[in-house]
């Protein structure tokens, strides 16, 4: 009788300990979510001095495009504020104010105030504007996001399921951006986007997305809409990454009359057709202490030439721009709690905006060339070769003072000598100014500064 209540003793503690341990457990799984949310922000700017100045003022947009020689500033180039909010665990939202392109540019020199071009007042003050808001839907389907809103396009999302983007991995957006940043691709747009893995460690991904085309912070202004698509891989604990990115965009797409007209780029005087395409491929090994990296594109503009002919019909032919970017990024000391603390990079880009530009200069039949709609931010007369270097010195974690170069170099896409096919040719600089054999360089030097308060995740890498 007292070895069966001993046992009876021993089953029933047991069982007590198995129901207590599932207890327990089942509070673990069943913790109640609480919405929480996240402010952060970063801030980066210069003083900058321009030692050499391009006398043609080339490179469009460029901030330094038309400052003179020694005109020198104290100048924010980008302000974020930011706010992330998690409302359950399946949904979140982001949210980012931004100030940037703040500048006035062309004639910034003693006494005179200048033109403003930048994001500013018309009384020259900064002007924030609404860059980010958008709703994540999380694994909407296995391993998938969907984004909804205001959003980074594939390529630029620095948040989500790809955390090696091509910004990330240059490292130094405060010194300058991508090479299809520089060009306005956009970066930022209105629209959808699928944002997934293909495996469940995130080695394999991809990004698509439908969106308005205009960057997002701009409203829609026709019936076109822009398709972006990213596919990416890595490799060797993620440090070798390849990432394969392409988008299309109409620019202009008229309407035919198949009774007066012949469909096609090539009709004469007929309604403008225009897209633009880029594929564009990043190649990279990244550690914490090394970096190496590659980015190359071809972006082709369908009709992007508008060309006069003998016959003084207007006709609309077709070229491509590409760019190459080589940089090297790595920590020359550290602290002594590992953190970085003085580390260098160098990059430089080779721009080429005119293949398929000599067949049409060449052409007996053609008179004069001048761009389409769409094409202002890639003109197809100047070559560029960018160079950047600098030392970039942390006093603390997420706090960077860098002394750097800024160098863009001018040249002329068609020989200054050089002229059409024609029985009477035509020269090459009545095409455009800048056909020339005039070489010119920007030079600015710099001590950028840039902090990060607050940080959230894809801001702590550069």
């Amino acid at each position: 009788m007292k070895k069966s209540f001993t046992k009876a003793s021993v089953y029933c503690s047991l069982l007590l300990s198995l129901a207590g341990a599932a207890k327990a457990q089942d509070t673990t799984t069943t913790t109640e979510f609480k919405p929480h949310g996240n402010l952060w922000g970063y801030t980066f700017g210069d003083f900058d001095y321009k030692g050499n100045a391009d006398n043609l003022n080339r490179g469009g947009s460029n901030q330094y495009t038309g400052m003179p020689i020694n005109a020198n500033t104290f100048q924010f180039r980008r302000v974020y504020l930011g706010y992330n909010f998690d409302i359950s665990e399946k949904f979140s939202t982001e949210f980012l104010l931004a100030a940037e392109d703040d500048f006035n540019t062309g004639s910034i020199t003693e006494g005179t105030a200048g033109t403003s071009v930048g994001d500013v007042t018309a009384g020259g003050k900064f002007t924030p504007y609404l860059k980010l808001a958008n709703l994540r839907w999380k694994n909407i389907f296995k391993n998938s996001d969907l984004v909804i809103g205001q959003q980074s396009t594939p390529g630029f999302a620095k948040t989500g399921r790809n955390d090696q983007t091509a910004e990330e991995i240059w490292g130094y957006r405060c010194i300058e951006r991508t090479i299809s940043d520089i060009r306005r691709t956009p970066s930022f747009d209105m629209g959808a986007s699928l944002q997934g893995w293909f495996d469940k460690k995130g080695n394999y991904g991809y990004m698509a997305m439908v969106g308005n085309g205009t960057g997002g912070a701009k409203p829609e202004t026709n019936t076109f809409k822009s398709l972006y698509g990213d596919v990416y891989a890595k490799f060797f604990d993620k440090k070798l990454i390849i990432d394969l990115y392409a988008d299309y965009t109409k620019l202009a797409w008229g309407v035919w009359d198949a009774s007066t007209t012949k469909v096609g780029t090539e009709s004469p005087n007929g309604p403008e057709y225009g897209s633009r395409e880029m594929t564009k491929l990043l190649l990279a090994y990244n550690t914490n202490k090394l970096t190496i990296g590659f980015e190359g594109f071809m972006n082709t503009f369908l009709g992007g030439l508008k060309v006069t002919e003998t016959d003084k019909n207007i006709y609309y032919r077709t070229f491509s721009a590409t760019d190459l970017s080589f940089y090297v990024r790595g920590r020359i000391i550290s602290a002594p709690n590992g953190d970085p603390r003085l580390n260098y990079f160098v990059r430089y880009d080779n721009y080429n905006p005119s293949n398929g530009l000599s067949t049409v200069a060449s052409n007996a039949t053609t008179t004069a060339i001048t761009t389409a709609t769409g094409v202002s931010n890639y003109d197809p007369f100047t070559k560029e070769s960018f160079f950047t270097a600098g030392i970039d010195y942390m006093p603390a974690k997420n706090v960077h003072l860098i002394p750097n170069i800024w160098l863009n170099t001018y040249a002329s896409s068609l020989s200054y000598t050089g002229s059409n096919d024609a029985v009477t040719p035509i020269p090459y600089t009545k095409y455009s100014s800048e056909v020339n054999n005039v070489k010119g360089t920007d030079a600015v030097w710099r001590l950028t500064f840039y902090y990060i308060f607050n940080a959230k995740a894809g801001t702590t890498k550069y």
